[in-house]
């Protein structure tokens, strides 16, 4: 059982992302609908068995670890969670622990999460302007994110931005949002919009910027240097020689970026995902509490997965529909 978990592709999965809830306190408009039905609480992994779950897998060869949601700094309690890992950290099985955030409550936990071992944090935001920032998360407020960057660069977190790349929406921030993250020594990283859940009446084929038209846009004003620098995740990156700046693209729809996939995703109610973009899934919930005094079946039930995972996802939009569509929303999964 001490054996590294290889994919039938020969591909190491040494990266979790966990979802330890499916609640945000924001709506965003691509990610989930506004009036959003939650899981009950005996559905969700307990904290304390999101410990037993992550340091299974760390055990098993898993050595970053990328805690999200919905927004993970909702969940009631979930330091003690961070501070657990930590005996990970202080051990070197686990090489790095991570958060994806909404930013909402980094003013709050910035200190704490730094004194836990979280060196770097991915703090979503699609837009700088105020009003459109509460449009696209129907109950978000830009102020509140920004004092959360600034105190988590305070507290010495290196802190990276996701945006997702929205037609018509943030097509014309592009220069702006790049010299505001140059200004402040912060990485952006730009994603395509992907075909998940059903979001009511929005279009996700018309809202689709591909990344190249807006890698072609970036390279009409910055001198773009390729680096072949990996974080341990799907993004491609460049530097913008003027500014220094790296900048990242994570592209599911014009270039699959699954060839050297090394991750799985483990929801808020024990169902582990072996790829973002399919619907097969396992159930690690069952293993783990129907044999609570042994690790052999939840590791047996891990290895039995990692034998499925698939050589990559489906998503297309090139024949003018949202080809490839999951049905579950990406706050299920996690970010």
């Amino acid at each position: 059982m001490s054996a590294p978990l290889i994919d039938p592709f020969h591909r190491a999965i040494n990266y979790l992302r966990v979802s330890v809830t499916d609640r945000c306190d924001f709506r965003c408009v691509y990610c989930m609908s506004e009036n959003m039905t939650f899981l009950p609480k005996k559905e969700l992994l307990s904290l304390e068995e999101l410990d037993r779950m992550c340091s299974t897998f760390i055990g098993m060869g898993v050595e970053k670890l990328r805690i999200t949601g919905g927004e993970p700094l909702v969940r009631r309690d979930i330091m003690t969670f961070f501070a657990a890992m930590t005996r990970h950290l202080d051990s070197g099985a686990l090489k790095e622990l991570t958060l994806t955030t909404n930013g909402s409550q980094l003013e709050r936990f910035a200190d704490q999460l730094h004194v836990v071992g979280v060196r770097r944090v991915n703090v979503s935001l699609d837009t700088l302007d105020e009003k459109k920032f509460a449009d696209i998360t129907r109950w978000g407020r830009l102020p509140q994110v920004l004092r959360g960057i600034d105190a988590a660069q305070k507290a010495g977190l290196r802190v990276k931005i996701n945006a997702v790349a929205l037609k018509g929406f943030n097509e014309d921030e592009l220069v702006s949002m790049t010299e505001w993250c140059a200004d402040r020594d912060i990485d952006l990283t730009w994603i395509e919009v992907m075909p998940m859940g059903d979001i009511g009446n929005e279009d996700r084929l018309g809202q689709y910027w591909k990344l190249t038209d807006l890698r072609a846009r970036l390279a009409e004003r910055y001198t773009l240097t390729e680096l072949a620098e990996r974080t341990g995740g799907p993004a491609r990156y460049v530097r913008l020689e003027e500014t220094g700046q790296k900048i990242g693209f994570i592209t599911p729809l014009t270039h699959n970026f699954c060839e050297s996939c090394n991750r799985v995703r483990l929801t808020c109610t024990g169902e582990l995902y072996m790829c973002l973009g399919q619907e097969d899934m396992a159930d690690l919930r069952a293993p783990l509490r129907n044999f609570p005094t042994t690790t052999a079946p939840l590791q047996e039930a891990i290895r039995n997965a990692i034998t499925r995972k698939p050589k990559g996802h489906d998503f297309d939009y090139s024949r003018q529909s949202v080809d490839g569509r999951v049905t579950r929303h990406m706050s299920h999964t996690g970010g």
